[in-house]
This record gives structure tokens, C-alpha cells and sequence, in this order.
């Protein structure tokens, strides 16, 4: 499908692998000049390699930015090009009981889940106003509905994604400005994987079965009964990110399998 974003110039946080990557590689595909990133180096080039491998004539960047150290962010900004779509896709978890958690622990995620979006979107949201044309993509979670026990500060960073984007489309009334929210449900990432292979060997049981298992204990709301995949969730980040999402704004777009619930 042709997403008309040839030229678009694009900056993915938390790009390197994922839900992330995946997207940079679909828009790569539509022609958009893309701008991923990662906390190193290393990672960031091992990323950039990979997307031209798949992709030839891939106009493909990366920076790299530690979005825990806000001296670091906006080195980034400096770095970065204006923008006509902005992802602000990273995110960072830890499972941990409620009881366990220190403060700094709440800080840390609320600082990059939350804030790395605010001040992204506080540079560059006022550039697409003045040119008349721009995406602010947030990616949220299913976990922002149904707040696991062992991930509360992960979910509340994820619910209040959805304050701030629709906030900010406000701002937007009357303009060829979007700003909407992704939100994905359990979805295949490395870390999932390495999630499902480590419960496989802890409890010697094939992948499958603990797929499974995950579904009808933890996520027994989901509707399709299975993780979707990074492409999956990807395909709809470059709908939200194309001129033909038009009429789409302050919108909170599903991409959970139905676990969240609910008729909107």
C-alpha cells in the first residue's frame, strides 16, 4: 500500500529493536527518509546495518541517546533535522512487586516513558504548526487498562501517554497536524521471547504450551488468543504516520487482540 510518505522525514525513539525497528523498516519501504535510536552506539550501527541489508536504497540514520539523562536529549534535538512524523516509541519496565519498588525506580520510568515524548514534542510540535503539517505518534500499552500487579509504575507511564497525546492534539485544532496513540497489546518483542524461552525451561514445557498457558492465565481477555507480531503492530503505526490518517486525531488506535475490552 502506497502511505504517500516518500520524503517524510521521520525519528523513531527506542528504535533499535522491536516494535521499533519493525516500523522503521516498513517506512523505510514507503520512502521515508528515517532517523532511529538507541542508548549506544553499538547498537544503534548493528540496527542501521541491518535496515540497509533489507533495504538497498534504505535512507537510514541513527543516533544515539540515553533518554534517562535529559542533558543527552537534548544533544539529540540538536542532532536531529525538523521532523514531519515524530514516534516516541521507547520505553523501559521492570517486574517488580508493588513493595519493592523504590522511588527512583517510579522516577526513572515515568522520566523516559513520559517525559522523553514531552520534551520531543515540545521542540518539535510548534515547527510542524508553523509549516502546517506533521504526526506525533505516542505508543502506549494494554497494560495502561489492565495494570498488571508486578508492572503499576510501567502502566502508569502508559496511561498518562494518553493524557498527554490527546492534550497535545488540542493544540492541533484546525491545523494538518495528528497527534494519536498506539496501543499494543502482548506483542512478540525479543523480550517476549526471551520471556517464553525462560518460562519454557523453568518449568520444561514447549513454547507453545507456555504461549498458552500466558493467555488463558494472565491474558485470558485477549480476543485473538496469541502475541501479535512486531509487523503487526508496525503496519499500524505507518497508517497513523500517513497523510491518509487525516481524520484521525486524539485517537486512541487498539492494536491488543482485544484484551483491552470495551466498544471504543
Amino acid at each position: 500500500m502506497d502511505y504517500k510518505l516518500k520524503g517524510k522525514k521521520v525519528f523513531i525513539s527506542g528504535s533499535t529493536s522491536g516494535i521499533g525497528l519493525a516500523t522503521a523498516e516498513i517506512l523505510i519501504n514507503e520512502g521515508a527518509i528515517v532517523i532511529i535510536n538507541g542508548r549506544g552506539e553499538k547498537n544503534v550501527t548493528k540496527a542501521v546495518d541491518y535496515l540497509k541489508t533489507k533495504n538497498k536504497s534504505a535512507k537510514i540514520s541513527g543516533i544515539a541517546a540515553n533518554f534517562s539523562i535529559q542533558e543527552e536529549i537534548q544533544r539529540l534535538i540538536k542532532k536531529l533535522p525538523d521532523l514531519d512524523i515524530l514516534i516516541n516509541n521507547v520505553g523501559i519496565y521492570n517486574s517488580k512487586s508493588f513493595y519493592e519498588i523504590e522511588d527512583k525506580e517510579w522516577y526513572n520510568q515515568f522520566n523516559v516513558n513520559v517525559m522523553s515524548g514531552v520534551r520531543l514534542s515540545k521542540y518539535f510540535l510548534p515547527k510542524m504548526l508553523k509549516k502546517n503539517w506533521g504526526r506525533i505518534i505516542f505508543i502506549s500499552s494494554e497494560c495502561a487498562y489492565l495494570v498488571p500487579n508486578d508492572l503499576i509504575p510501567y502502566s502508569m507511564t502508559k496511561a498518562s501517554i494518553l493524557a498527554v497525546s490527546r492534550g497535545l492534539a488540542q493544540l492541533t485544532k484546525g491545523t494538518n497536524i495528528t497527534v494519536n496513540t498506539i496501543l499494543p497489546g502482548s506483542t512478540l518483542t525479543q523480550g517476549a521471547k526471551t520471556f517464553l524461552n525462560q518460562k519454557a525451561v523453568e518449568f520444561n514445557k514447549s513454547l507453545n504450551e507456555v504461549e498458552d498457558e500466558f493467555f488463558s492465565k494472565s491474558r485470558g481477555s485477549s480476543l485473538i488468543g496469541r502475541f501479535a507480531s512486531v509487523s503487526e503492530v508496525a503496519n499500524a503505526i505507518a497508517y497513523l504516520s500517513s497523510p491518509l490518517s487525516s481524520a484521525t486525531n486524539g485517537s486512541v488506535l487498539k492494536v491488543d487482540g482485544g484484551s483491552v475490552g470495551g466498544i471504543s
